[in-house]
């Protein structure tokens, strides 16, 4: 979920960044990336219009590096930032919030995800359980080969759905951060905490 910047609010951020220290184009993106969370990544077409406008504004200059074009911030740029710090604490806080709903979301999906891993393991567990106390009501002797052989097939059952479940939490989480997404370490102990629940579950309903 991306932070919305109100009408202005990109302006004064970049302002901000630049009060920090002289960037190019490029740093700048990066750094509203960073700032964000990675919930926002800006083109090229979207940051250096407003630094044109700064430029014209006598807010920034700018000169040549070599290939990059740096941008800092003037006298007059700094005296609106300290102007509006106010409107600035109002901007970061919105990051922030931002920044927590996204962490919600991904530590919402992978506890989603577990409950349906513990339920499917729990189930598989359970058919093997169902299955094995029905051949022993029928036969008057333990038919052991079967057994073995309806065990042999459950573990392959639980194999594939172990299996199935590291691959899409795997291409859930990479193709998040790849958009830019942020992983917080919490969300990760979230899935710690529910691959150990799972474990727990799995070995009570086999000995039960």
């Amino acid at each position: 979920m991306a932070p919305v910047f109100s009408h202005g609010d990109l302006r004064l951020y970049l302002l901000r960044l630049l009060d920090e220290s002289p960037r190019h184009g490029y740093d700048l993106m990066q750094a509203l990336s960073d700032r964000t969370g990675g919930t926002y990544t800006p083109s090229a077409g979207t940051i250096y219009p407003r630094l044109a406008k700064l430029e014209e504004e006598g807010l920034v200059t700018k000169t040549v590096d070599g290939r990059k074009t740096v941008y800092a911030i003037t006298d007059a740029g700094r005296a609106e930032v300290a102007s509006r710090a106010d409107d600035l604490q109002g901007i970061e806080d919105g990051l922030s919030d931002s920044i927590r709903l996204i962490a919600d979301e991904v530590r919402g999906s992978m506890r989603e995800a577990m409950r349906s891993l513990k339920a499917d393991l729990a189930a598989a567990a359970q058919a093997d359980k169902d299955a094995t106390r029905e051949r022993a009501a029928k036969a008057p002797q333990p038919e052991r080969d079967e057994s073995r052989s309806s065990s042999r097939e459950q573990v392959q059952r639980a194999d594939a759905l172990v299996s199935t479940f590291r691959a899409t939490v795997r291409a859930d989480l990479r193709t998040h951060v790849a958009r830019g997404g942020a992983l917080p370490a919490t969300a990760v102990d979230e899935l710690e905490r529910a691959l150990e629940d799972a474990s727990r579950s799995l070995t009570r309903a086999l000995a039960g």
